[in-house]
Formats: C-alpha cells, structure tokens, sequence
C-alpha cells in the first residue's frame, strides 16, 4: 500500500472528527486510497503543494517527497447543497440497470466516454467528448435520441465566479446561461433561458460553514407565475449535518440527518424523512455506508415500504470501478429481487 507523509492546517471543526490529525501541522501519515475520502468531507477543500524531489528519508511504503496539505473551509456553498450529503448516501449509485461505460484520452487532452445501458428491454447508448483549455471547459454529448447536448464551463473569469452556457440540439427552447457565485459567507445561482419568455431560476444560500439558510425560486415570465420555490436550512457540526427543506411549493417537508460513525473506515449513516402535506403521507428511508478496504465499500438503505437495498463497489484500480446493487421487496419476498451492474474503465 501506498503512503503519504507531511502536514495538515486543519479548522477546528475536524479536530475533533479525523483521530489520525489531532493537531493542527502535526505530522502524519495517510494511505493514498483515503484522499478521495478526506476531499469528500464537507465544507473542506483540500489543495496540495510539493516541494522538489528529496533522498528517500522514509520506509519504502512512503512517497520520496514531502507536501503541505491545506484544508480551508470554503463556505455554504449552493442552494444543491443543502442534503446533499444524505442524499449521496441514500440514492447515489443505486440504480437497477446494467451500465458501461469506458472513458479514453488522446494525445491532445480530448476525453472521450462511451456508456451504453441496459434498462429492461430497451438499450441505451451516448458517446461524449470533453476538452480542457485553461479555465474552459467544452463537453459534447450525443445520445441514441438524436440529441446533441453541449455545455461549455467558464471557470473563475472572477473570482470565485462560474459561467455555464448549455444548449440541447435540436430543441430551440433548450438553451441556458447560468452564473454561479461562491463566497466565504453566500452563494448564488443564477441561470436564464434563451427564449423570448424565457424561465428564470435564483437559488441562493447565505450563511457559514456551521448554518447556512437558502431558498431556490424558478419564474416563468410568459405566464408571470412562479414555477417554484423552495427554502432549506443546513447545520453542520463537527461530525453531524442535520438539512430541512420545505418543497413543492411549500408541499413536501424534508428532514435529513447524515453522521459520520468512522471517518478512517468512511463509515456514515443517514435517513430522511419527508412528510406531504396535500396527501398527508410520509416516506423515511435510512441508510449506511461502511468501507471494508481502501479499496472496496459497502452501503445498504431500506425505506419504509420495505424496500432495501445493497450496493459494492470495488476499485480494481483508481481508473476501474466496478459497481453491484440489488433491491429486493421485503413485503413480497416471493418476488424476484432487482439486480443492477455497473462498469467503468478509464484505460
């Protein structure tokens, strides 16, 4: 196993949350497979900074180099923000279809990815292209629809400013510039369609990296009504978010809550509860996430119709990931449990 030693500056927040850095620009050692981990937390960024090649001072196990690891709090980031921790744990990755995807990079810096999915009996396939240069980003898709997406990314003209620009050939109404801000105590979404009445989206969110409140609006100015809105409120301490966000108009109450039981072993639990006000029906789904390696996780969820699920996902290397779900309904055990396959390869 691969191992990197230097230093961290860590906020005060995680002092208490990541055993292995104690103490601010104390010395430590990590294995290579826990950065994606530690660049996952929330509310950090981590960026990283080595000095020139020195003699191997250390085990074999230890990179021949040392760096300055800076993790800064980066404020309350957007409205998407807001649960998303929880809503990663519970629903990202599982999916009931097979999926493959194969991601190559020619010599000139274009990445190109392939996915074709399997859903029941109908197949599904896109190929998409991305290129790099400087602060532009231009990604190219095209679909077994005949759709041609593409979305060019201006990152930081200004600082701490995004520019999105994005249009779906050969729908005429589809295309839309959006700008994004992010700032120590704020950050705004903002993004217009290019119709003659065109639909306007303001999301905001105002705060720190401890609370942070928001709301998310959408105004169709053809018909003069808002299409939207919607309010979250986002607690962060140490180890625990807590989210509620108000819906569908003010229809649907979310609550989430995401806990971090084990950050060495990335092992977390959450649950969200939603409540309908309209039907007066209530949903909670609770679930877990556990790593068993560096190289392999686990998490499972089930919710209260009885449905569960399980989900593996195994680095062959950090290039290759292969993903397994099944969902099986508990009330109807007589029925065949849903299985799901994903594959992706960066050669």
């Amino acid at each position: 196993m691969m191992w990197y030693q230097g230093y961290v500056d860590l906020p005060p927040p995680y002092e208490a949350t990541l055993p292995l850095l104690l103490n601010q620009r104390s010395p430590f050692h990590l294995p290579i497979q826990r950065l994606p981990f530690i660049l996952s937390l929330p509310n950090i960024r981590v960026s990283f900074s080595s000095s020139s090649n020195t003699s191997p001072t250390f085990s074999p196990l230890l990179l021949p180099f040392r760096f300055l690891t800076k993790i800064m709090v980066k404020g309350p980031g957007l409205y998407t923000d807001i649960g998303k921790r929880t809503r990663d744990l519970l629903f990202k990755d599982y999916q009931n279809d097979h999926k493959f995807t194969i991601t190559t990079q020619t010599s000139t810096g274009v990445e190109i990815t392939s996915t074709g999915v399997r859903k029941g009996e109908l197949y599904l396939a896109d190929i998409s292209t991305k290129l790099k240069n400087k602060n532009i980003t231009s990604d190219i898709k095209v679909d077994t629809n005949s759709s041609l997406r593409t979305t060019i990314t201006v990152d930081e003209p200004a600082p701490g400013l995004k520019a999105i620009f994005s249009f779906i050939f050969p729908d005429q109404k589809s295309g839309k510039v959006e700008l994004q801000y992010l700032h120590e105590y704020a950050g705004i979404s903002t993004s217009i369609g290019l119709t003659a009445n065109p639909i306007v989206n303001f999301s905001g969110v105002v705060g720190n990296n401890l609370v942070a409140v928001g709301t998310d609006l959408s105004f169709d100015t053809a018909s003069g009504n808002f299409t939207k809105y919607n309010a979250g409120l986002n607690i962060t301490h140490a180890d625990l978010i807590a989210s509620l966000t108000l819906n569908d108009k003010g229809d649907t109450l979310n609550a989430s809550y995401y806990h971090i039981v084990s950050p060495l072993t990335n092992t977390a639990v959450g649950a969200e509860l939603s409540h309908n006000f309209s039907s007066n029906e209530n949903s909670l789904t609770i679930g877990t996430q556990h790593a068993l390696d560096p190289l392999t996780q686990l998490k499972a969820r089930v919710n209260n119709y009885g449905l569960a699920s399980a989900l593996i996902q195994h680095d062959w290397n950090p290039r290759t990931r292969f993903s397994l779900v099944g969902e099986v309904d508990t009330g109807a055990i007589g029925k065949s449990a849903k299985v799901g396959l994903a594959v992706a390869l960066k050669p």
